[in-house]
């Protein structure tokens, strides 16, 4: 039995379904789950509907949701043609139940609560479409709900999985229907015992795919995406990159950790403890080699200066209003305070007489946050920033890209430099 994960630029349009359609046809004869997220960029148009709702604008909102209607409508349309509401009446049915949630005021006014509801729509109409689309081309697969199997708790956007009651309900119940068939389901979201809907964190679909895998005991999964494999840097970002063929786990989770996009931070642990290999392969040359992650490598690949981005950071500077140290009792607040925000820190410092520390911006979450703050610290704030990793550095191998940039933080230990840069 083996888990496949395809992101969302794997079925951005039409002719990238019929690519899945052909890249699942050649492993008709295995046993496969397939975790697939919302189409293309559809889970920032569910960011944009959700916060003019929130906001109040109901018509931009309204205008946002058709066009993600119509987006989803093309792709149905090239792929079977023919009247849209007899072939796909159960894709129409999820977008009735959005229509219904953007006409009505929140009675649950919490963002982080409202996010969790709407925002998983992406990937529940994505495998619908699918799923119907493989019946048509005489792939039989069954339509799964992951909300019916990932139990996780109510930390909503970044929910924590409840592993003993997920384990045994992907065991009794998923475990047998992966022995019959094809079954397709999404990343990305789960459910409370509330049966409310919560989701795993930005990018998350890698993740659900290493849960189905360890409850499953899966032999392997499978990452699909538009790269040759693990690059040791984004082949947009810099030129005469490299592709890793071996990546032993321990690197996998510091890559993952210092932001690495090519995987979700929590993919590898349940991987690992299982010792479940993890392969990414182009969905546009199915027959690369591609890349493993696996518990033991033989090459030297590990040793390979790898160079990881963050945009849209922010950079907080905090001193105390008095004139006085910063002290324990100081820094106990700010991080209370992080973690009621649900902020995570990317990069910090400390002096005797200030705090810094870099994250990612956003907005609904930082404004109250810095508010908070500005009561008790004097506050410098600078948005719009990027944050590069240099792992196994190399002094010679510092990229040029920041010669001409200004350096606002840098920190060094012994494998690991980083900057934060305009």
């Amino acid at each position: 039995m083996n888990v496949f994960k395809f992101g969302g630029a794997s079925v951005k349009d039409a002719e990238a379904v019929v690519n899945v359609g052909n890249i699942l046809k050649r492993y008709q004869n295995q046993k496969l789950l397939v975790v697939i997220s919302a189409m293309g960029k559809t889970t920032n148009g569910l960011e944009r509907m959700l916060n003019a709702w929130y906001d109040g604008n109901s018509e931009d909102a309204a205008v946002e949701l058709a066009d993600i209607k119509s987006f989803h409508n093309t792709i149905i349309g090239h792929l079977i043609g023919g009247d849209l509401q007899n072939n796909y009446h159960e894709v129409d049915n999820l977008f009735i139940e959005l229509e219904c949630y953007i006409e009505t005021r929140p009675v649950n006014t919490e963002f982080d609560f409202l996010y969790d509801q709407i925002i998983g729509y992406g990937e529940l109409i994505s495998t619908k479409i699918i799923s119907i689309y493989l019946q048509t081309v005489g792939i039989n697969n069954r339509w799964l709900d992951a909300r019916n199997f990932i139990n996780t708790t109510e930390d909503y956007r970044q929910a924590r999985i409840n592993w003993g009651s997920t384990e045994e309900i992907i065991s009794n119940r998923l475990k047998p229907i992966v022995d019959r068939q094809l079954v397709i389901t999404q990343g990305f979201i789960g459910r409370t015992n509330r049966n409310n809907t919560t989701t795993l964190g930005r990018e998350g679909s890698d993740y659900s795919a290493s849960i189905f895998a360890y409850c499953l005991n899966a032999e392997s999964v499978t990452i699909w995406k538009d790269v040759a494999g693990v690059m040791n840097a984004d082949p947009k970002r810099m030129e005469n990159t490299i592709i890793m063929h071996e990546i032993s786990f321990s690197k996998a989770i510091e890559l993952a950790y210092y932001g690495a996009t090519i995987l979700h931070p929590k993919t590898i642990q349940p991987l690992l403890r299982k010792s479940i290999p993890l392969y990414v392969k182009s969905f546009l040359n199915p027959e690369a080699e591609g890349s493993v992650i696996k518990e033991k490598i033989t090459n030297e690949e590990e040793s390979i200066p790898c160079y990881i981005f963050k945009d849209d950071q922010v950079l907080v500077n905090l001193s105390s209003k008095d004139f006085s140290f910063i002290v324990e009792s100081h820094l106990s607040s700010v991080f209370t305070m992080l973690a009621a925000a649900k902020v995570q820190i990317n990069l910090m410092q400390n002096s005797a007489i200030s705090f810094s520390f870099c994250s990612n911006y956003d907005e609904r979450k930082f404004n109250p946050l810095i508010d908070q703050l500005s009561e008790i610290f004097a506050i410098e704030v600078v948005k719009n920033l990027t944050l590069i990793t240099l792992h196994n550095y190399k002094k010679q191998g510092l990229p040029s890209l920041l010669d001409s940039k200004a350096i606002l933080m840098e920190q060094h230990s012994k494998n690991v430099v980083q900057y934060v840069y305009r």
